[in-house]
């Protein structure tokens, strides 16, 4: 695998070298990768949506460095050896940075490349806390880590629902799944919960009938039932929870921020659930209702998950980082980006400054009752 990387690295230095008035002149060319069909779709397709729309309004107002910005985004497809196709290539295309996917696993097939071929990458939606440091220091994160995410919930669960039991479901496919598990866990136990038991499943699951089954027949019963999963699963297994009879409260991250949720269930069962996520329902801040206005008149509908902006957001920390620089070099974007202080995105502040190179942004509890989200409370790392 080092080796495949550094040939991929090689033939896209290759190629760049091949484009010698590329960097000085002509549109600034940055990759958006994003699974627009298969099961992530329903975060990635609204995320890409969001850099699309950044990427036009920075064109409108002149674009950056007196040029205008071009987005190279191909479907990867939800697969990973899609993805690392498409970041080959768009690498060989010249691209400044990369932005783009909102889970790990396929953050972890595309942004080696990058790093490899010296190139930064800014994912604008996986979470794991860990991805700067597994990656290296080309690798950028708009959203918090799941180890915030994941202690928010936890700790509404405890404090605001009362909890003191909970079973955990885990998807055992996804490395954003297991780490979601793993921190909500290690939080709810530190604050004097108790993990009763624990189950698993695999993305593309659809029958949930035997991790019921266990649910149902726990003794004693769990305050809660925590299900890490991305978003098909997630609205399957509210569905098929409900369905069976089982009322307890659902609790998750932000792989439930979906319409999927609502509408896989439908509303007389999409019912006491709620989920942590990236600020921006509720917030009523200037960029928060700016870009829910540009949004909703480029595409007529208002943005449907967090994860929209937070497209929206990466691409604008790109744009913010090359001004700052006064350069599409990219050892001076990957610095500039380095020493983001105070970039008031959509979805929040956003500042390295820890040593993990993790953000710490404000984190939204949202419920859903009716197959309604609502925000219930913000909390702050």
């Amino acid at each position: 695998m080092k080796i495949l990387k550094k040939l991929v690295a090689a033939t896209a230095l290759t190629a760049m070298s091949a484009m010698p008035g590329l960097a000085q002149d002509g549109p600034i060319k940055i990759g958006a990768l994003y699974n627009s069909t298969g099961g992530m779709s329903s975060l990635d397709g609204p995320s890409l949506k969001g850099a699309q729309l950044a990427a036009k309004i920075v064109n409108e107002n002149g674009g950056v460095l007196g040029r205008q910005i071009e987005l190279l985004a191909p479907d990867t497809r939800t697969d990973q050896q899609e993805t690392a196709k498409a970041a080959q290539r768009v690498i060989s295309e010249g691209v400044v940075a990369g932005i783009g996917q909102s889970d790990t696993t396929f953050v972890m097939a595309a942004a080696p490349l990058f790093q490899e071929a010296g190139i930064p990458f800014v994912t604008s939606g996986a979470t794991h806390p860990e991805l700067p440091q597994w990656v290296g220091n080309y690798m950028f994160m708009a959203p918090f880590g799941d180890d915030d995410q994941s202690y928010a919930i936890a700790d509404y669960a405890i404090d605001e629902m009362d909890a003191k039991t909970a079973v955990v479901w885990t998807d055992q496919s996804m490395d954003f799944t297991k780490a979601l598990s793993k921190f909500f866990k290690e939080r709810f136990v530190n604050r004097g919960g108790e993990i009763l038991a624990e189950d698993s499943f695999m993305m593309g699951d659809t029958d949930f009938s035997a991790q019921i089954a266990r649910l149902k027949s726990a003794d004693p019963a769990p305050d809660i039932v925590f299900i890490s999963a991305i978003p098909t699963e997630a609205g399957l297994s509210v569905k098929q929870i409900r369905e069976a009879g089982l009322e307890l409260p659902i609790v998750s991250g932000d792989g439930f921020d979906t319409d999927l949720v609502a509408t896989t269930p439908g509303p007389d069962l999409a019912n006491d659930v709620w989920f942590s996520t990236h600020t921006y329902r509720g917030d009523d801040r200037d960029e928060v209702n700016k870009f829910i206005s540009d949004y909703q008149d480029e595409y007529g509908i208002e943005p449907e998950n967090a994860f929209a902006p937070l497209g929206y957001d990466a691409l604008m920390l790109v744009v913010d980082a090359i001004e700052r620089a006064g350069s599409t070099e990219h050892d001076a974007v990957r610095d500039a980006l380095e020493e983001t202080r105070d970039f008031q995105g959509v979805t929040g502040p956003i500042a390295y400054t820890r040593d993990t190179m993790v953000p710490p942004k404000p984190i939204s509890i949202i419920s859903v009752h009716g197959g309604e989200f609502e925000v219930e409370s913000i909390w702050r790392p």
